[in-house]
Formats: structure tokens, sequence, C-alpha cells
């Protein structure tokens, strides 16, 4: 025999109350008593009740979804696309950001759908996506300066929130860490280990995040007596940072300390040590960014400069359903503090 699917009225009966209140909170109406509205979620998760989302989206024209957008400005040729997927997923990064937005939402009914605009064609899906309604908004990660998809987002009003301030101004909330206090930990820990030749492998220099990280080490290493830092450019790519610490012990071989500016390439970095014969710590100090599984992967772990990247992508998807719920209507900047770790 099957089991009837529970409904409403079985969901009333458990917690005591009329239908009426078990559909205001299904339906996130907010004039319901916090104290009956978790009564009410409890006796959901007690009788297995799941709304139709159909039926439930007619009632409060929401999809239930929420678009989780990895963006570029690449061209549309399938194999860079592919690449382009490829790249993000891989990234320790971008597992730790799911985390935090699926952390997020799951309580909350609502789903992630994860899309990629690298290309003119991909932004238009996107775009035509949120527009027809099929999803309530976009979490949006740029992973390259000349992205048009913010500035696209901001001039049709449609609600999202940024990970990082976009390289060109538009008026969209994001969240942000404190890059510059960042690479000033940066800084001082190499310091304090005794470091006097320390070098840097900066991300991409086009990107805000990159710029500040730099910025962040050099002030601080100038306020220390060091005017002069040498800088080799990566790509957030472990083969980058190996090559960008093969560049530099060749033009500077006396080296004591490397700032890389992700876990990604000061992971690379050790590798190009190692492979010069140079030990780390003893011979060179190395310090990465970001707090990732790149960090553990290294031998030894790495010291590095922690994002709390969950509770960041976790506040980008509160302040998202706060536009949606119409509860915020200007865009606003969240930035959090770094830590070493």
């Amino acid at each position: 025999m099957t089991r009837k699917a529970p409904t409403l009225e079985d969901v009333a009966r458990e917690a005591g109350v009329s239908r009426a209140t078990v559909s205001r909170v299904v339906n996130g109406v907010r004039n319901v008593d916090p104290a009956i509205r978790e009564t009410v979620r409890e006796a959901i998760a007690r009788s297995g009740y799941t709304p139709n989302r159909a039926a439930r989206s007619l009632v409060t024209r929401r999809a239930g979804t929420i678009a989780l957008v990895v963006s570029g400005a690449g061209d549309d040729t399938g194999g860079e696309r592919n690449d382009f997927a490829a790249r993000a997923l891989a990234d320790p990064f971008f597992g730790r950001v799911v985390s935090g937005v699926v952390g997020f939402l799951r309580p909350r009914s609502a789903h992630p759908v994860l899309m990629f605009a690298e290309s003119e064609d991909a932004r238009q899906q996107v775009l035509a996506y949120l527009r027809q309604g099929s999803a309530d908004g976009a979490l949006v990660f740029s992973t390259h300066a000349e992205d048009p998809l913010p500035g696209l987002l901001a001039a049709e009003s449609l609600p999202c929130v940024l990970f990082a301030r976009p390289a060109r101004p538009a008026p969209v909330t994001y969240v942000d860490l404190d890059h510059r206090e960042g690479g000033r930990l940066a800084a001082e820990h190499l310091l304090a280990r005794g470091c006097r030749r320390a070098a840097t492998i900066a991300g991409p220099l086009d990107l805000p995040a990159a710029q500040d990280r730099l910025s962040g080490f050099q002030d601080t290493m100038a306020r220390h007596g060091h005017p002069y830092v040498p800088i080799a450019e990566g790509g957030f790519t472990l083969d980058s940072g190996a090559s960008a610490m093969t560049r530099l012990l060749a033009e500077h071989p006396g080296t004591d300390g490397v700032f890389a500016a992700n876990d990604l390439m000061a992971q690379g970095v050790c590798q190009a040590l190692r492979a010069s014969g140079r030990r780390v710590p003893q011979d060179v100090a190395v310090i990465g960014f970001d707090d990732s599984s790149a960090a553990l992967a290294c031998f030894p772990p790495l010291t590095t400069v922690r994002q709390p990247m969950e509770e960041m992508a976790a506040t980008m998807a509160r302040l998202l359903q706060e536009q949606i719920e119409g509860k915020r209507t200007e865009p606003t900047s969240v930035i959090f503090e770094p830590e070493l770790v």
C-alpha cells in the first residue's frame, strides 16, 4: 500500500493551528508570530510535509530558486566554455562559497541553480532567466575585471549580490574582504620570522582584490624599511604560482620569504622552491591567502590569510533575500576582516 502524502491539514492538526496559518508559514508571509512559525516548522519536519512548489509559486510569485552565477568575459567557443567551467569547479575557493550559500538557503526551502556566464550569449541567458522569474535573484562571482554582467544586472534593477567589489563601478550590493589588511598581515608575519629579502606573487592586477593585497603588503614592508619588494604576477592558479616563483628565483636568488596572493599559487611556489633545492620554511618562508584546502595540501601545511568564505557567502544570500522580500531597496556593502592562520 502507498502512503498518502501529508497535507496542509495534517500539518495544521500536528501543530494545533489553522490551515491558513500553516499556509502563511509555508509561503513565507511575514505577519506570523515567531513562536507559532517555529511550531509549524517543527510540525512540518515531523509530518514530512513537502510544499507543492508550483502551487506555492502561484501564491508567492517567487520561484524558490537562486541563480549562482560564475561570470567571466570570454568568447563563445565551446572549448573555452568547457575550460571556464572546469577551472571554476576545480578551485577550492568555489566549494567553500557553495557550502555557505546552501547552508543559508536550505532551511528556507530555497535552492541554488548553477549558471556560467563567460560569454555574451551566456550572459543573455542569465538575464533572460532572471527576467522570466525562473530564479528570484542572482549571487554573482566575477572572475574577470572586464566582466559586464554586474552592470547589466544593475541597469535592469534585477536582484543580485556580488562576491567582491566590482572592477567596473556599478550600483550593486556586494560582500568583500579587507584585502589590504590581509596583505598587511602577510607582511607582518614574514617580518616577524626575520625575512629581509621578501618577494610577492600577486594575482591578476586588473582585479581590485589582487591590487589591494599587493598594496597592503608593499605599504607594510615600506613602513618597516623595505622600500622595494620584487613582484611577479600570477593567475591565481597552481601552475602560475610555480612559474612566477621560478622567474623570481632567477632574478632574486636570495629571496627568503614569499607572499603568494592565494593558496593555489602558494602551493605552486612550494613546488618550485623544492625543485630548486630550497627548503620551506627553513630557507624560504611562504604565506598564502584564502585558508583553502590547498593550504592543507601543501607540505608543510601553509600559513595563510583566512577569508571567512562560508560566512561571506551566507551573508550574500541573506542580502539577496532582503532584496527579494523588498526589505532592502538601496545597494549596500559588507566588508569582512581577514585573519592570520
